[in-house]
């Protein structure tokens, strides 16, 4: 159950007390099948295990993982249009009559209603935790649309939830410029070896991206010296994890490295044992990279006053 991605929120330690209340306040917003006229539905889904009797949180030390689900029909546009086109002109050559915009309209809703029952449905699944302790959202998705909605399901569900997005003092498009341009990366961070560079007063929005790239190369440095910054970066933590940062400081493409799974171990008793161990890991090691992510950023966390 390893993150794959991170975007991230704070909040005050205030909030983080109200959070006490998250298992009673997300079980009357649980997901529940879309019904035969609807687009779509969202919800919380268990963290871990299936079915109505198992818990929508799980809490390890201060941080608790949730899950937020939904459920959407798959109605292409273009199925619906070309139906509704076929039941235009059967009525032109049985009646002889054009249709006009207000009967078109009805007819689209009639075809909604028919259509709707029988679409398929596709379930999503987006997880997220909490850490009270230190004022951390994550959420595992690189979508700013996609950590948004979650977001917005987690404020219906508590009434509020003030978590605001990352307010960094210091510029991470020209940190990470430095980083790479004269290698002054802080202790225990190391260069991966992808970037994207782009030239942020080309009009022509001039971009070179680099994949499994020496980032010491000369023709790297050279994309510096002729203006380009850093707009995502590899990077290596510890020689712990690897990720792309990017100057919207989302992490992706985030992957633990050996040292750390073997940590893990396989002697797990069932799937959700094995779950409750990832999520133990993950959290442990986040806690420390996020903590160098507001020391070299400058990400405050806000205050109750």
């Amino acid at each position: 159950m390893f993150f794959r991605n991170l975007t991230l929120f704070r909040f005050s330690p205030a909030v983080a007390a109200d959070l006490a209340r998250l298992e009673e306040a997300l079980g009357e917003h649980r997901l529940r099948p879309c019904g035969p006229l609807e687009m779509f539905t969202k919800g919380f889904v268990p963290p871990i295990g299936r079915g109505e009797d198992a818990a929508l949180t799980h809490a390890v030390k201060h941080c608790t993982w949730l899950a937020v689900g939904g459920e959407d029909k798959l109605l292409p546009a273009a199925v619906v249009n070309d139906e509704l086109q076929r039941k235009v002109r059967k009525i032109a050559e049985e009646e002889g009559r054009k249709v006009g915009g207000r009967e078109r309209k009805r007819l689209k809703e009639d075809l909604l209603t028919e259509l709707l029952p029988r679409a398929f449905v596709r379930s999503s699944r987006l997880s997220a935790y909490v850490d009270t302790k230190h004022g951390w959202l994550v959420l595992d998705t690189s979508s700013r649309k996609s950590a948004e909605n979650a977001l917005t399901q987690i404020r219906e569900a508590l009434g509020s939830f003030p978590a605001v997005p990352l307010a960094p003092e210091e510029g991470p498009r020209v940190l990470m410029t430095d980083w790479l341009a004269n290698g002054n990366l802080p202790a225990g961070l190391a260069l991966g070896d992808e970037c994207e560079l782009r030239d942020p007063a080309s009009a022509t929005g001039a971009i070179a991206r680099c994949r499994r790239q020496d980032l010491d190369a000369e023709e790297v440095k050279e994309h510096l010296r002729n203006g380009k910054q850093v707009f995502q970066l590899g990077l290596v933590f510890d020689d712990r994890i690897s990720f792309v940062l990017g100057e919207d400081l989302v992490l992706r493409k985030l992957k633990f490295l050996d040292v750390v799974m073997d940590e893990l171990g396989d002697s797990h008793e069932d799937a959700s044992a094995e779950a409750d161990a990832s999520f133990a890991l993950l959290t442990l090691e986040l806690e420390r990279l996020l903590a160098k992510l507001e020391e070299w950023f400058g990400l405050p966390r806000p205050s109750d006053g």
